[in-house]
């Protein structure tokens, strides 16, 4: 009776951890699906910078994410078949709308709103995999390998967004910096800067 006892015992805590680890592998196959969206959109909307933005800085950092989710991509994709999820190849629904919408802007306007998207899909992106680089599996090693990509390209786009870095190509530019009006003092004013703030 005891040996029943025990082996019943035994057999649900095999189940219930293979359960564990069967909700684990899902939950990770889901983030490496939307991992593998997210460079994807990331790409497409670093090639849209390149084309449409106004300021260097915006035009740079386009370059930057077209490059580091290019690679990115690959090793999510290399993750995604060791867990055999079968690899997404277009962003979402939502990622395309994204895109639409800044096709449609151009100059400072997109710039802006460029800079602003940024910030928060990356804010959204390193909450998510700080989550799951908690994990001892593909996915996590992953997640925990692209973090500090993440964290500089959210760097970067809180100092686009804080109007730094805007040498543009000769057109107007509303986040650009300009100097102030002269004291009462009649001293000049002081010149102009365009050294940009480091981001906390």
């Amino acid at each position: 009776m005891r040996t029943r006892l025990i082996m019943g015992a035994s057999l649900a805590m095999v189940l219930a951890f293979g359960s564990a680890s069967l909700a684990q592998d899902k939950a990770s196959q889901k983030f490496l699906k939307e991992a593998i969206e997210g460079n994807l959109a990331e790409v497409q909307m670093g090639q849209l910078a390149q084309k449409n933005g106004n300021s260097d800085g915006v035009r740079s950092f386009g370059q930057m994410l077209e490059k580091d989710h290019s690679d990115a991509n690959q090793k999510a994709t290399n993750a995604a078949n060791s867990l055999g999820v079968t690899p997404p190849t277009e962003p979402s629904s939502k990622q395309k709308a994204d895109y639409d919408r800044m096709a449609k802007l151009s100059g400072a306007r997109f710039d802006q709103e460029f800079a602003k998207h940024m910030v928060t899909d990356h804010r959204k992106d390193i909450r998510e995999y700080e989550k799951e680089a908690k994990k001892n599996d593909d996915a996590g090693r992953y997640a925990n390998e692209a973090l500090p990509t993440l964290r500089k390209h959210l760097q970067e786009a809180q100092s686009l967004s804080g109007g730094t870095r805007t040498s543009g190509r000769g057109r107007g530019n509303s986040r650009a910096v300009t100097g102030g009006p002269a004291p009462a003092t009649g001293k000049s004013a002081p010149a102009e800067t365009t050294t940009g703030q480091k981001a906390h």
